[in-house]
């Protein structure tokens, strides 16, 4: 989590942070309250709603709509991965012109943003069609090879009222790909966060350990070892973070002088909670302590980082306190309770998910600014809860 010094929303490009700070007026301690307030309630919007709607898709029916598992081996290694994308991001923005490489960038999450955006808001635009709608269904289907080698590439069903979906995420999806304004880019970064959350699931406790404890290190690391992910965070012009103009009450809607706080802060932590959740409804105590016990955590390490940030000037890798609060806090919970082993010995794949496919294509997620535009590829061109006979609960 950072202030965004150089970060124009109305899409005239950024500034050097430098030059950016000298000229722009420190922000008023009402605006920096407003920004971090707002993004922590941004924040917290996916993970909730990402988590509930997380255990509907577990126990979904269709093969389809299964979502994707981290395994210990796939947490394993995301730190690795994801230190080679960020990497190979600031190595790019270092040698090619920034101006192309997010131009690029610009058109592959229009049409990711559009996606995620619509299976956002699916279920709730599905309770205001009228029962008499006319709603066809109708499929997307291309392959490779035939006969018993006939391989799927894409299988996408729809409907009429996806299509409705669809066409109001693509307003969303113009505004931004025209003004780059910070309200198109929240819309879209929250629509990724709920889907992470809701579509990548860890399928044990010691998985969610792994994951966070290495993602602990690496955005350590990459935010006080070095300033590549400062740097990748104020170059990088896609909706893979949440901002909030500190000088809104000056400027309006026209503000320029932002916070930020990458989605992979949101994420990461988020598909943890969720697993709480999903471990809550396991027990079938009528209880969802440990969701409720992480959820705070959440709040409280976020709330730290942006108290830390506010005293020391400098941008904070939100893991640094959001990891030790998300799993210590739980933790210490089942502790107390003496549920620790079956906090453990839960399998979410197992009992929920019999045939869950395993995660092959994982984000690329850093902790500050992160992107889930591999996983959003495969996991929404897969998962279609948008049925007549069978649509989500949010």
């Amino acid at each position: 989590m950072e202030q965004a010094e150089a970060h124009n929303g109305s899409g005239a490009g950024d500034a050097s942070a430098a030059g950016a700070a000298g000229a722009r007026p420190p922000a008023t301690p009402e605006g920096m309250a407003l920004a971090y307030g707002s993004l922590v309630l941004m924040a917290l919007l996916p993970i909730f709603f990402g988590a509930l709607r997380s255990v509907s898709c577990a126990k979904g029916k269709n093969a389809s709509d299964m979502p994707e598992t981290i395994t210990s081996r796939d947490a394993a290694r995301f730190p690795i991965v994801a230190s080679c994308t960020l990497l190979g991001l600031y190595l790019f923005f270092k040698i090619f012109s920034q101006e192309y490489i997010n131009l690029l960038l610009s058109m592959y999450f229009f049409v990711l943003g559009i996606l995620a955006l619509s299976h956002t808001i699916s279920p709730v635009m599905n309770k205001f069609f009228p029962v008499n709608f006319p709603n066809k269904q109708y499929q997307l289907l291309f392959t490779q090879g035939s006969g018993e080698s006939k391989e799927e590439i894409v299988n996408y069903e729809f409907d009429t009222k996806d299509l409705v979906c669809l066409a109001m995420s693509s307003i969303v999806g113009v505004w931004y790909l025209l003004r780059k304004h910070w309200i198109a880019n929240n819309l879209f970064g929250l629509a990724f966060s709920l889907n992470g959350v809701e579509l990548l699931h860890l399928n044990n406790v010691s998985t969610g350990c792994i994951l966070l404890g290495g993602l602990f290190v690496y955005d350590v690391f990459w935010v006080f070892g070095t300033n590549v992910m400062v740097t990748v965070a104020k170059s990088f012009e896609a909706p893979i973070k949440l901002v909030f103009p500190q000088d809104l009450l000056e400027k309006g809607l026209e503000a320029d002088n932002f916070a930020m706080l990458g989605l992979g802060d949101i994420v990461i932590p988020g598909i943890f909670i969720a697993l709480l959740l999903r471990f809550d409804i396991s027990l079938k105590k009528n209880t969802h302590t440990y969701f409720y016990t992480s959820f705070v955590a959440y709040i409280f390490g976020l709330g730290l980082t942006i108290f830390i940030m506010h005293i020391f000037k400098h941008a904070q890798p939100a893991l640094l306190y959001l990891v030790p609060a998300c799993i210590g806090f739980p933790l210490l919970v089942a502790l107390v309770k003496g549920e620790v082993a079956e906090m453990f010995s839960y399998e979410s794949s197992a009992e929920i998910l019999p045939h869950t496919p395993r995660l092959t294509h994982f984000p690329s997620v850093s902790g500050s600014p992160s992107s889930l535009a591999d996983s959003m590829q495969q996991t929404l061109s897969c998962s279609h809860r948008r049925r007549q006979q069978n649509p989500s609960a949010m």
